[in-house]
């Protein structure tokens, strides 16, 4: 300890201890050597890599590296050409993302993260949320975060649009878990596959993903899928991701609401549905049955697929949702005890309800007696049909609660163009516009774009849903008709169903004496006191 004065002013300085140079010299080399092997160790492909382009530039020199570039540059072109997706995932991706890492991202990461109030002080130091690897493919970037210790992945959410922004995009998401859903894997080396990507795919709490779109995918009409000959209830091909893959609706027990501002694009949703079902409405696996308040303007093409169809009288309407609340109570009745979720047949087919301006029966119609058995039948089937296999699909513009009372009841919501911020919410569940569903903000070209959530993960996914030309819905009804039978399911309501089992009632032994106490029976009962003196 060194005192110094100044005056009246005393410094008290520890004193520095002083090495030498003997001794800084190789403590630092030692400290560069084993940065030098911890980095080769965390960077294995890197350091490989060096090393045998080292190894072929001193045994053939210049020529040797020219040769090994040409015959790579050739293989690739080759794999890119027979597998494509395979070539971005394991080649062309992770060399993007290391380059746009190293050149893009780690060049502004400190300004970014600082400005958008993502860094912390811990000891006096900034510390800052750390960039572990970015992941590329033909559209998007994803950048894996692992946060500041104390962070959650809301804290990112809430600044999604800034962290585009700063980067130079115009939409991001953050997600709390990894965007995508591991491969299936099949063939020889599958076992070893499922190894790397049990790894690849594992819970990380302490990480979260930033998806930045990098070219937007969604901007080109999507063309309609191939109609399946046996709709897979779990995963009907409807819309593509911003990754380039299709994204499949999982309909089966479920029922599913569209919420979108007019010419936003809701009819390329229901008819994508109506399309993707139409192999199990000619073979009978899937009944129809369309309510289209806006006099037909919307349905009336594809009238050869519906088994049944309302467009016109509203008692018409309210007369369908009561038919197929009785097929529900039907099946109620037959299917108790026996199993716990519908599994669709023909003889005993999936009924799906698709009701267009589903608001012009729950606010808008003027009759309110009409109205209300509406409400009711809607209520009833939202509530208990899912699982009887008698679905609701349901279009509207304007998801408040004075207009849809019912909306917590589909698990299922998609959401279009909105005018309000405030009905990304309504529509999706509260904070889905804080992780990244900006749908109200969406482009005067975005007709079909929508935000859905993903199963399994609470962060909306971004997509683009098939578009079909009036031509292709005339072609679609000729091709897909139902059968003729198809509106006499309701026979199957008037079927005999099991009686209720008779049960013994369960003996009861009388009390010995009353529950209450004598006094208050006495002032209950006046009789029973006036009894009781005479016996005395």
């Amino acid at each position: 300890m060194v005192l110094t004065s100044a005056g009246d002013l005393m410094v008290i300085r520890p004193k520095r201890l002083e090495l030498p140079l003997w001794l800084v010299i190789p403590g630092l080399l030692l400290r560069w050597g084993w940065r030098a092997v911890w980095w080769c160790l965390r960077h294995p492909v890197a350091t490989a890599s060096t090393v045998f382009l080292l190894a072929v530039y001193v045994d053939h020199g210049w020529q040797g590296l020219v040769s090994l570039l040409v015959g790579v540059a050739g293989v690739s072109a080759v794999w890119r050409w027979r597998h494509e997706s395979s070539w971005w995932t394991w080649l062309a991706g992770p060399l993007l993302g290391w380059f746009r890492r190293v050149f893009v991202y780690r060049r502004i990461w400190r300004e970014a993260m600082t400005l958008c109030r993502l860094a912390a002080k811990y000891d006096h130091q900034t510390v800052l949320p750390r960039l572990l690897s970015v992941r590329s493919d033909p559209a998007l970037d994803v950048l894996t975060i692992r946060m500041v210790r104390g962070q959650t992945p809301e804290d990112f959410q809430r600044v999604t649009a800034n962290l585009a922004y700063a980067f130079g995009r115009r939409h991001a998401r953050v997600y709390s878990e990894h965007p995508d859903d591991p491969p299936t894997r099949v063939g020889r080396w599958a076992w070893l596959l499922r190894l790397v990507d049990r790894v690849r795919f594992r819970d990380r709490p302490s990480v979260v993903y930033l998806v930045l779109v990098r070219t937007d995918a969604l901007r080109t009409t999507v063309p309609p899928f191939e109609v399946p000959a046996v709709p897979d209830f779990t995963a009907l091909p409807l819309a593509r991701r911003e990754d380039l893959t299709t994204w499949r609706l999982h309909l089966l027990a479920t029922h599913v609401l569209v919420g979108g501002a007019t010419r936003r694009g809701k009819g390329s949703v229901l008819w994508s549905l109506v399309r993707a079902l139409g192999g199990g409405v000619a073979s009978g696996l899937v009944r129809l049955w369309v309510i289209d308040p806006k006099g037909g303007m919307e349905f009336a093409m594809g009238r050869p697929m519906f088994a049944r169809f309302a467009c016109k009288s509203f008692e018409a309407m309210a007369d369908l949702l009561d038919e197929a609340v009785a097929v529900m109570r039907e099946r109620q009745a037959r299917l108790a005890g026996a199993v716990r979720v519908h599994t669709p047949s023909v003889a005993d087919p999936l009924v799906v309800v698709v009701i267009d301006e589903m608001a012009a029966l729950t606010a808008y119609l003027q009759d309110a007696e009409l109205r209300k058995r509406i409400a009711g039948s809607l209520g009833l089937l939202l509530s208990q049909g899912a699982g009887v296999g008698v679905l609701v699909v349901a279009a509207l513009q304007d998801p408040r609660k004075e207009v849809l009372p019912f909306r917590d009841l589909f698990p299922t919501r998609i959401a279009l163009g909105l005018t309000e911020a405030s009905q990304v919410d309504m529509v999706l569940g509260d904070g889905a516009r804080n992780r990244g569903a900006l749908a109200d903000q969406m482009p005067r070209w975005a007709k079909g774009v929508g935000y859905v959530i993903l199963d399994g993960t609470p962060e909306p996914a971004r997509v683009r849903f098939s578009y079909i030309s009036d031509d292709e819905i005339r072609a679609m009804a000729a091709t897909y008709p139902a059968p003729v039978d198809a509106a006499d399911i309701l026979a199957q309501v008037g079927r005999e169903t099991a009686d209720e089992p008779a049960r013994p009632a369960l003996p009861r032994q009388r009390s010995s004496g009353p529950l209450l106490p004598d006094a208050l029976l006495n002032l209950l009962d006046p009789d029973r006191n006036r009894d009781g003196g005479e016996q005395a």
